[in-house]
């Protein structure tokens, strides 16, 4: 799906879940594991899908390689990388905060 916004084509990204994003889903919380479904489905994807780099949830995090975002929900952090290329936002790790910023994760 294209259209032309300000004189420029533009087109949503596409989502991707790689596994360890699918595992560590499985793994939080699994009384809350429902909840944070619902919160990606109606809020997480529909703004990576728009605008991935900017947000009120949205920060790039500083000395990660390859450059990686993170989108806050409460006290879940979900992280992503982002290919320009092909428009697509590979979701790529998911996390409770006191966890999430650990070394060796």
């Amino acid at each position: 799906m294209q259209r032309k916004a300000r004189g420029v084509l533009s087109r949503k990204y596409k989502i991707f879940e790689v596994e360890r994003f699918a595992t560590d889903l499985k793994l939080l919380a699994r009384h809350r594991k429902a909840t944070l479904e619902e919160k990606l489905i109606e809020y997480v994807y529909p703004q990576l899908k728009n605008e991935p780099h900017f947000g009120p949830n949205i920060k790039r995090l500083r000395d990660w390689h390859p450059p990686t975002w993170r989108y806050r929900v409460g006290d879940w952090r979900f992280f992503y990388i982002i290919d320009e290329e092909t428009k697509v936002v590979s979701m790529v790790a998911a996390a409770h905060r006191k966890e999430a910023y650990r070394k060796n994760r």
